[in-house]
């Protein structure tokens, strides 16, 4: 197995319950809510806050968490770089899925603005 595929599959079974409070802490450092974490996420994955917070009690891999989601239509309009990665240029899906999340969840923290975020 290469690197890349390894990664992958680290990224594949860690639990998105021990990644969501990460998520909520940087946004919140810089001054943004809960409720527009939820909102972004929401956005991508189609999953209401009820149901996030069923997906977090039950401790859900990324894989089974994207399984799930009805991702937005418009999600292969976020591009750029995450980790020292092109979003677009990955080849995983489930990967791809994943650097969406943090590339929203990076913008909201810097502070654009939510239409921006939520690409129409």
């Amino acid at each position: 197995m290469n690197n890349s595929e390894v990664q992958n599959q680290r990224i594949a079974k860690m639990s998105f319950a021990t990644v969501y409070p990460l998520y909520l802490a940087k946004v919140e450092k810089k001054g943004r809510t809960k409720e527009e974490l939820h909102q972004v996420i929401t956005w991508l994955t189609g999953y209401n806050t009820q149901k996030l917070q069923e997906l977090i009690t039950e401790k859900v891999t990324f894989e089974t968490f994207f399984q799930h989601a009805a991702l937005s239509p418009n999600a292969p309009l976020i591009t750029g770089l995450i980790c020292g990665y092109r979003i677009e240029d990955n080849e995983n899906p489930l990967t791809q899925q994943v650097r969406y999340m943090d590339k929203l969840v990076d913008e909201l923290a810097k502070g654009r603005k939510m239409e921006k975020i939520l690409r129409p």
